[in-house]
């Protein structure tokens, strides 16, 4: 029974991690002005960081938690743009410890303007979702070296579109959980996922990183 109950509480609390992540998304997603949607998000994902018990941060990181460094909004990197669909089928099977094996299928392409071509992936599994990393030129340096994330809409990272668009909005580039602990694996941005553009905007490294 101790074993279950301890399944129990562990299940409930990542439960509550990816209501309260959806909760946030929908919530910029509904917001009519972009920027104050971001602002919302930022405090959002700060405060989960913070206080949440499925928090990357280990118990010691979040004692000095004081926020992530977030570049300012940019309203010229938002993007509301059609997927490719005509690319070369491609699967990748990336092992993690948390998750077993996470396949990754491309199923499209989108173009952000001077920052290049991105390829769109869906991640399977139950109900599956699309995947969208980034790896641009601030990568290890000014952002975690293995790239971040813009989409991972089954963990309800999903700021919208609809018509065979999505809304791809680099303000929101945030760092995947490997990022603040090397006890996380995660996917990593492919190398269809990769630009030498810097791309200032999201969030950032604090000086040193987070580990």
């Amino acid at each position: 029974m101790q074993v279950g109950g301890t399944l129990a509480t562990v299940t409930l609390s990542l439960l509550d991690w990816r209501r309260r992540v959806a909760a946030l998304y929908a919530d910029v997603r509904a917001a009519a002005d972009p920027e104050a949607g971001w602002h919302a998000w930022v405090g959002g994902r700060n405060a989960l960081l913070a206080d949440h018990p499925d928090s990357p941060l280990d118990p010691a990181a979040r004692a000095g938690f004081t926020g992530v460094p977030v570049a300012p909004y940019d309203p010229a990197l938002r993007f509301v743009v059609p997927v490719d669909t005509d690319v070369p089928s491609e699967r990748r099977e990336v092992p993690t410890a948390a998750d077993g094996v996470v396949v990754l299928d491309r199923i499209g392409r989108v173009t952000l303007a001077d920052v290049g071509r991105l390829d769109v992936w869906w991640i399977g599994g139950y109900g599956g979702g699309v995947f969208l990393p980034l790896r641009d030129g601030s990568a290890g340096t000014a952002t975690y070296g293995g790239g971040r994330y813009l989409l991972d809409t089954i963990k309800g990272a999903d700021l919208g579109g609809g018509d065979g668009r999505l809304v791809v909005d680099l303000n929101f580039a945030y760092h995947p959980s490997c990022a603040y602990d090397p006890r996380w694996t995660c996917p990593l941005a492919p190398e269809g996922n990769r630009v030498d553009t810097v791309v200032a905007a999201g969030e950032q490294l604090p000086p040193g990183g987070w580990y």
